[in-house]
């Protein structure tokens, strides 16, 4: 979009006079960490320093993701795993690109209506909580096919020092200190026998996990078939059927990551690359923003009433398309072209209007919805060659299934939950999803991860992405917005106050006593319900922006304990 010149005036004096309640941090706090090689950025400072350590040591950006992630799964339990699944998007420093798809899929042994009881109703927390809720894991399948196909340091280096984190013990923050306290009452639900985290855990404590650690050294010992084929697999597999669940050593033989082509697409100068399919993400992201670059968001104002509309009219349309649509490439026909075309999305915001909001039972396909969990992480790397990645990872909810194996010290996915367990029925994200989504056997789960890269003039410019569930894709696109519309840093850009819309249900979730009431009363007046309550936070983003002067500045999100790290 053509940039008006006094727009920077307007802006400048806009945040000098706006009320302090209009701010997530203080102003002093919007730089954040500027390196001059390499940086990583992740949930736990513990991981991003063992990523850039990886680097400095001559390793690329690959090497570093593959010691971030399992350094996750010490650091950071709540999603970091062994047990879960992810996506990763690359961009090499020639330009070349790709991504890879770790997503952890249906066992052999599912049926379409395996959540439902006899009079088809969704019986209660079988998906969510315990052993049936678990989905074949991916992420040592993953990390091991980044290592073979773009690593450049043996495996040994990486992973002997997030083996010495596990026995030397990671220090409880005072965020995880309540997250293990809210949790643990379903800790104690879904686990037959105590477990290392029923314990009551303080900040500044120090949890160590040696059973963590000698599965790891397994794993650096026989490679990827340790985990999907070796002593840790036969565990695996015995520990999940005793606790009632159906994944079979057959299953975790036959799993393997698939490289996949990513999403890309233009938004005025820039080039967005994204995660295809079975992330929903790619897809989402280049509606929403095909459907928002007419308008002349960076003249109506960040978080405006203009800007909001724009963006929630956007979103609504595009999370309709995503629940009936989108799922696993391997197993559904999806018309994707069509659906990311100029053609259609015009045609899908020609009933737009700033006077009037839409409503979700107008949008089409306005009969089902999603939902996904909120729990999961994500990091953004880049190294001194110019190699960038953007990797998500999760167990889907918080801790996953809750179902922890003390003997190998991780805890389960509840990744089946992402399935439609009835279509038309919302997750525990509250999204609703269609027969495209439906349960099969080895059928990978529609997800909302959205690793991306995006370029600009043909360079790399930024890395980015987010846990949160239904609301990454929303929380990737504004803080792309941020910087390109609004001229933001990326600490700023992570910063700002961010609200979502999903299509249903029909409102718009804003992050508490952070926008401007008078806007708020104006989406009000114009047919809008917002939702305060329910959206304490929406993501957590971690990104690098490239500066001018191709330095790196990191926006690691402070509604976490995220970090910066690098050189």
């Amino acid at each position: 979009m053509q940039k008006q010149t006094y727009l920077v005036l307007f802006l400048f004096f806009f945040i000098g006079c706006k009320k302090p309640t209009q701010t997530v941090l203080k102003k002093e706090s919007y730089q954040g960490l500027i390196t001059k090689n390499a940086m990583v950025v992740s949930a736990r400072i513990e991981a991003s320093k063992i990523g850039s350590t990886i680097m400095k040591k001559g390793g690329n950006a690959f090497d570093a993701m593959v010691a971030t992630e399992l350094a996750l799964a010490v650091a950071y339990p709540f999603a970091g795993n062994l047990g879960g699944g992810g996506f990763m998007v690359y961009r090499k420093a020639n330009g070349e690109i790709g991504s890879i798809d770790y997503r952890e899929k249906a066992p052999l042994a599912s049926t379409k209506n395996m959540f439902l009881n006899s009079n088809n109703d969704i019986i209660p927390e079988k998906s969510t909580l315990g052993a049936m809720a678990i989905g074949v894991p991916g992420t040592i399948a993953g990390v091991f096919a980044v290592h073979e196909k773009l690593g450049s340091l043996p495996i040994k280096e990486l992973l002997t020092p997030v083996i010495e984190l596990a026995y030397k013990g990671v220090v409880v923050t005072k965020k995880q200190e309540e997250r293990i306290k809210f949790y643990q009452p379903l800790f104690r639900k879904a686990n037959k026998d105590s477990i290392i985290f029923d314990k009551q855990w303080k900040a500044n404590d120090t949890i160590k996990y040696p059973a963590l650690a000698k599965t790891l050294e397994r794993i650096l010992k026989n490679g990827r078939d340790e985990f999907y084929k070796g002593l840790t697999a036969k565990l695996l597999v015995k520990f999940i059927q005793e606790n009632g669940g159906i994944i079979t050593e057959d299953d975790l033989s036959k799993y393997q990551a698939v490289w996949r082509t990513p999403i890309s697409f233009t938004y005025d100068d820039l080039k967005i690359i994204s995660m295809p399919p079975p992330s929903s993400g790619g897809v989402c992201l280049a509606q929403i923003m095909k459907m928002i670059e007419p308008y002349e968001l960076d003249a109506y104002g960040h978080n405006s009433t203009k800007s909001i509309q724009v963006i929630t009219e956007a979103e609504r349309r595009a999370y309709a398309d995503r629940s009936y649509y989108l799922g696993d490439p391997d197993f559904v026909k999806m018309p994707i072209k069509t659906l990311i075309s100029e053609a259609y999305l015009n045609k899908r915001m020609s009933n737009f209007s700033f006077e009037k909001a839409s409503l979700s039972s107008d949008v089409t396909h306005g009969n089902i919805q999603i939902i996904e969990s909120d729990e999961t992480t994500h990091y953004s790397i880049v190294d001194q060659f110019g190699n960038a990645i953007s990797a998500t990872t999760t167990l889907n909810g918080a801790y996953g299934s809750k179902l922890y194996c003390s003997e190998l010290g991780f805890f389960l996915n509840n990744e089946m939950d992402d399935f439609s367990s009835k279509p038309g029925v919302p997750n525990m994200f509250g999204l609703i999803g269609a027969e495209a989504n439906s349960i099969a056997p080895e059928k990978r789960m529609l997800s909302s991860m959205t690793p991306t890269i995006v370029e600009k003039n043909n360079a790399l410019y930024m890395t980015v992405g987010t846990p949160g569930g239904s609301t990454i894709i929303t929380s990737v696109l504004q803080t792309i917005l941020n910087v390109h519309e609004f001229k933001m840093g990326m600490q700023e850009a992570v910063n700002a106050p961010r609200f979502h819309h999903q299509w249903l249900p029909d409102e718009i979730r804003i992050e508490p006593k952070v926008f401007d009431k008078l806007v708020i009363n104006q989406l009000k007046k114009r047919g809008y319900y917002i939702n305060e309550k329910d959206s304490p936070i929406i993501g957590k983003v971690d990104g690098i922006l490239v500066l001018k002067d191709k330095s790196y500045e990191g926006g690691a999100d402070k509604r976490g304990d995220d970090a910066a790290v690098g050189f």
